[in-house]
């Protein structure tokens, strides 16, 4: 706005205040759309003693007092071998190619049994939040489904279908469709109605709102439903594998560890298992957790 002096004559320009305040406002969006300056990771060293020297300190103590209980004849050396009986097994189990055949074996199953698990408790989850009488009528199963225990379905698998691999697939979808219908319904549920109706005044299909808007809101909750799937999988297998035993099958994990309890040989009993857990520690921290940490950030709700 410009001014005039006494003379009538044209005087300095002078900012208008509404003008100063808009500039003042965008430049406070603007730094607030740009979002905090967000401290630089933690070093390697201080990873190192968050995150990998804990479980190694624990682990030790573990081992310490394992060897104590066994130099204390707590139990017969048959019934609990010594860490370093079962550190010899286990390498020998590693050299003479058993353990990479059965986690070979045991992941290719689970890759395959919940790669359909995804399909079929994604497309159930879906159903389900879209129609209110299907979600009244088998919502209560699929949650009483996810509680029971999988072991449970393997007598059933394996009348159905012998023993064969179709038994133990049956077995890890039963275990693990259930958990990840629910995750992705409980992950809708908390997505707010808005969302869907911006969806529909932008002109998208059903299948567009779910595609772009719906699935990437509802994708946390959806993340946690896999992670839970994956392991009620990997249990579920474990389970089928340690009962339907039959040489055509190959030798899975389970398998391994069924082998251990009819020698009564303690150390492969104890191998297997840390093979098991080795698996399941190994999918979690290299996939599961990735990726939770990966979606959390974009949303902003952890910091890097």
């Amino acid at each position: 706005m410009v001014s005039e002096d006494s003379r009538g004559r044209p005087g300095l320009a002078l900012v208008d205040r509404g003008d100063v305040e808009n500039r003042a406002v965008e430049a406070g969006l603007d730094a607030l759309d740009a979002g905090p300056d967000l401290p630089a990771g933690p070093g390697p060293g201080r990873r190192f003693v968050r995150s990998v020297l804990p479980p190694l300190v624990f682990l030790a103590l573990l081992v310490g007092v394992w060897e104590l209980a066994y130099l204390a004849e707590l139990k017969p050396s048959y019934v609990l071998p010594g860490p370093a009986d079962v550190a010899r097994k286990f390498w020998e189990t590693v050299q003479d190619g058993k353990a990479a055949e059965a986690i070979w074996t045991s992941l290719s199953r689970g890759a395959v049994g919940f790669g359909m698990s995804l399909v079929i408790g994604s497309l159930l989850g879906l159903a389900m939040w879209w129609s209110r009488w299907l979600r009244a009528a088998i919502g209560p199963i699929v949650s009483g489904l996810q509680s029971l225990p999988s072991v449970a379905w393997v007598p059933a698998a394996i009348i159905w279908f012998q023993l064969s691999n179709a038994a133990i697939y049956t077995v890890v979808l039963l275990g693990a469709v259930p958990s990840i219908a629910n995750g992705l319904l409980g992950g809708l549920k908390q997505v707010p109605p808005l969302f869907d109706r911006v969806g529909r005044v932008l002109g998208l299909s059903a299948l567009g709102r779910v595609r772009f808007v719906l699935l990437p809101a509802a994708l946390p909750g959806y993340l946690g439903g896999l992670r839970q799937g994956w392991a009620f999988a990997w249990r579920s297998l474990m389970a089928a594998e340690l009962i339907t035993y039959s040489p055509t099958l190959g030798q899975g994990l389970g398998q391994l560890l069924n082998i251990g309890r009819e020698l009564s040989q303690m150390s492969l009993v104890i191998t297997s298992i840390t093979l098991i857990l080795a698996v399941g520690v190994a999918i979690e921290l290299l996939v599961f957790a990735p990726l939770e940490r990966r979606v959390l950030n974009r949303r902003g709700l952890t910091m890097r």
